[in-house]
């Protein structure tokens, strides 16, 4: 990625120099693997020069009426001189179209040979599109003029207009000009796609347009109205809440292919992975994580949109915000009412993982280039920020916090702000000074660590106090926490009483809990406000692991399990008996997104964390207990439905995986269970690992779905093959890289799999083709590969794997510090694993 780099410096440098107006931008999308872009710039100067980004290949430049040689294009920099107080720029250039799911992307759908396209442009991916002025402190007007076939459909940030035409097949699509925005939330998306409308009244009387789309051929299985229902109470939710009508004249949310993330906060034209388009049954994990990301999206049309950061280093304001809210807006306007059950087992679950590492930043971190941006799209930015957010409101109180974003939406619409002016909202409206508070939970990084520490004489408490620990953090920090006593009562864990404490410092006396009867099960942060470990003492501990089905209060039974996960990946649990826990819960488990995790977590422990020398037993023992919970559920539940699929990727003894190939042939099924076209993929890739197939069967079964999906599906199968030739072959198309995003993806996840022994001699090879990869595939692909090569399951088997990240990393000092942190973050990994397998045996 030489060339494309930006620091914070720069832009600083250029934001002073400039002020940009408006942009039009007319592209040609009407070829195959290039685009024409012709973009007009008007910006006012206070400075002789500056630069304009561009990926792509310039034809012509003019400034100011005056031709410039187009050798001024060096390193995706267009270099301008003789600047005016009033400038007009005109750059035509020819731009690709990408299958990395960065800048324009292009797919062809394998079902009907139809074309769609997309932009995706954060972080500053704008400039593989049009010329521009990339960073988000340079907002502006943008007017697209879009020139493709007749049968598709256009979308952008404005209204989409009635088209007009350019000749048989062709043509052009003129919108208005955008709100004030920074380009990174500017978009296209533009193919054949099919959907629903529908409109809302806005809370200043506005009619708002609402759109919900697919590709052609999944638009059978697009349920846009239960997209357009989570849509409206949002919309209804924000609006109340920011006291701040919806900024923009349209919202329209489209369900794009081969896209990397959740979704993309693009203004008034949100695109969406498709695979929120459910062709075969979704858990309802994946459901309810669908109404997360539709929220999150809205949040940022207010937070992130109309606002936006100065510069990345507030990346937090945006993703935070956006993840707080979404879960709020969940559990208080939709169906899903426990949206903090589902916090806490995923996002922040998620961040606190992230916060142990080496890699841990601060949420408000210093970010100097656009490479360390990157890196930062991570727990800490997303979770952890949340998580503090949640700890604010309730420290100011939700009314007062509200008024305090009003106030900051009402002064800084189509503005740049930074943290300062967020802070001073918050203060003027709840009266507190938040510089202490932003100090130690915005601005230092790690974890601390809360133990509870009783005597009890007589059956009673005689003395209470939460010990704080520092972690990996740099001080000990306030928490107001819930401390909960439960008691075993008819085979039901019940709680007797809660106290709210502030605990502060190393030790805080409880003294509202001497004088109690002691508890079969103490629980500190009941509630889940404080954003710390917490650890059980032994009684608790040994009541969870005996009745983890007893709980009344469902997020007290998440907090205890994640409790017991946290001291399995800290090694003070053994991963055998993390495993037995996590089963008795998983059978008892009614919320699907914490299903989900304990399937993964287990799935973790038995294969990752457990000793090598009982690994083994231990992974037919876990699938043979997930088997036989499939088998006792009721038919047809999520429960059957979630763990069926995880017994049969946990598939290790010959009995099984001969089970799961019945499953091929609709026998010996769980009652009630069905295999549809995904599950099928799911045993395929199964059988795959285990040698128990070859390639024709794989290639037999994509004949029978030979879809996008099915295609990345078979990519994971063929990579999963437990063969050096399989994995050479994975191996060389992954290095050179030769698949689209999604099928990279796939074969990733495939190389993982299968015996250790094949791998082993793969992981040398994988340290050193590290830098050649980062530097000659866009970030988006090098990153995935980075991330995604490394197979756990060669750690603790002989090879030195810590050594050898630990050595890559003394030898590459100056590699890319994206680069290097995903290296780090292997080798905290590693330690973690060794730790975790030594505890095991």
């Amino acid at each position: 990625m030489p060339g494309e780099n930006l620091t914070r410096s720069e832009a600083i440098e250029r934001a002073a120099a400039i002020a940009t107006e408006r942009y039009r931008i007319e592209l040609d999308l009407r070829g195959d693997d290039t685009f024409s872009s012709i973009t007009t710039i008007e910006f006012a100067a206070t400075a002789a020069e500056t630069f304009v980004d561009l990926i792509g290949t310039v034809n012509s430049i003019m400034l100011n009426g005056e031709q410039i040689d187009p050798s001024v294009h060096v390193d995706s920099r267009i270099h301008l001189t003789g600047l005016r107080d009033h400038n007009t720029l005109v750059v035509d250039a020819t731009c690709r179209f990408m299958n990395t799911g960065e800048g324009m992307h292009r797919f062809v759908d394998p079902v009907d040979g139809e074309t769609y396209l997309y932009t995706q442009f954060e972080v500053a991916d704008a400039r593989r599109v049009f010329a521009v002025f990339e960073q988000p402190d340079l907002k502006a007007e943008f007017t697209f003029d879009v020139t493709a076939p007749s049968h598709w459909q256009v979308f952008s940030n404005s209204p989409t207009p009635e088209p007009t035409t350019v000749d048989e097949t062709s043509s052009r699509w003129e919108f208005t000009p955008s709100e004030r925005i920074s380009s990174y939330l500017t978009a296209i998306v533009a193919g054949p796609y099919r959907g629903g409308t529908s409109e809302l009244v806005s809370s200043d009387g506005r009619t708002i347009p609402l759109g919900v789309y697919c590709r052609a051929s999944l638009a059978e299985h697009l349920d846009a109205d239960e997209v357009m229902d989570i849509t409206k109470a949002g919309f209804a939710f924000f609006e109340k809440e920011y006291s701040h009508p919806y900024p923009f004249r349209k919202y329209d949310q489209i369900f794009v292919p081969e896209f990397n993330a959740g979704a993309m906060e693009n203004a008034g034209a949100v695109t969406i992975t498709e695979t929120y388009v459910f062709r075969s049954r979704a858990t309802g994990a994946v459901i309810e994580r669908r109404a997360i990301t539709i929220l999150h999206e809205l949040a940022h049309m207010w937070f992130g949109d109309l606002v936006t950061m100065k510069w990345w280093d507030d990346l937090w304001l945006n993703e935070s915000f956006a993840e707080f809210m979404s879960h709020l807006a969940l559990d208080e306007a939709t169906r899903w009412n426990q949206a903090w059950q589902t916090f806490l087992a995923s996002e922040k679950s998620w961040a606190m993982n992230a916060d142990q590492l080496r890699s841990t930043h601060p949420i408000v971190s210093g970010v100097s280039d656009l490479e360390e941006v990157w890196a930062n799209f991570d727990g800490i930015t997303y979770g952890k920020g949340a998580s503090v957010l949640k700890q604010l409101v309730a420290y100011v109180g939700r009314e007062t916090f509200m008024a305090g974003l009003s106030e900051y939406f009402t002064k800084h619409s189509w503005k740049n702000t930074e943290l300062s002016d967020l802070l001073a909202e918050l203060e003027t409206a709840s009266g507190v000074d938040l510089s202490e508070w932003s100090r130690l939970w915005l601005e230092e990084s790690g974890l601390t660590l809360a133990r509870p520490e009783m005597t009890v004489e007589g059956g009673t408490i005689t003395g209470f106090s939460v010990v704080q620990e520092l972690g990996n953090s740099a001080n000990l920090r306030p928490h107001r926490m819930g401390i909960g006593l439960y008691d075993l009562e008819d085979g039901r864990l019940m709680l007797r009483r809660r106290v709210d404490v502030t605990v502060a410092g190393d030790r805080t006396a409880v003294d509202e809990l001497v004088g109690e009867a002691s508890a079969d099960l103490v629980l500190l942060n009941d509630g889940d406000l404080a954003y710390t470990k917490i650890r059980l003492d032994e009684t608790s501990l040994e009541t969870a692991v005996r009745h983890i089905g007893a709980f009344d209060d469902p997020l007290a039974r998440t907090l205890v399990l994640e409790a017991a996960w946290d001291m399995c990946r800290d090694a003070e649990m053994s991963a055998s008996s993390y495993t037995e826990l996590a089963l008795a819960a998983i059978e008892t488990e009614d919320h699907p997104t914490v299903l989900r995790m304990l399937l993964l977590n287990v799935a973790q422990a038995a294969t990752i964390y457990s000793s090598p020398a009982h690994r083994d037993s231990l992974v037919v023992t876990v699938a043979d207990a997930l088997f036989a919970i499939a088998d006792r559920a009721e038919g047809g539940s999520e429960l059957q439905f979630q763990v069926a699929l995880e017994a049969a990727r946990r598939a290790k003894s010959d009995s099984q995986l001969d089970r799961i190939d019945s499953w091929l042939d609709g026998a010996e099924l769980p009652t009630g269970f069905t295999l549809d076209t995904d599950g099928r993929w799911t045993v395929i890739q199964s059988l795959a690992a285990a040698g128990r197939i070859d390639e024709t069967a794989i290639e037999s079964e994509l004949k029978n779905d030979d879809t996008a999906t099915g295609r990345e599906a078979a990519w994971r199968a063929r990579a999963s093959l437990p063969t050096p030739e399989a994995k050479e072959s994975a191996f060389g198309a992954l290095v050179a890289g030769e698949l689209p995003n999604m099928q990279q993806r796939s074969a990733l996840f495939g190389f993982q799999a299968g015996d250790h022994r094949v791998l082993e001699p793969f992981f040398s090879r994988y340290l050193d083709c590290l830098t050649t990869v980062w530097s000659e595939q866009t970030y988006e692909m090098a990153q995935q590969l980075a991330t995604r090569m490394f197979t756990p399951s060669i750690i603790g088997r002989g090879i030195d794997v810590e050594g050898a990240l630990d050595g890559w990393l003394e030898e590459h000092e100056d590699a890319a510090p994206a680069l290097r942190r995903i290296i780090i973050e292997h080798g905290d990994y590693t330690r973690r694993a060794l730790a975790a397998q030594e505890a095991d045996a």
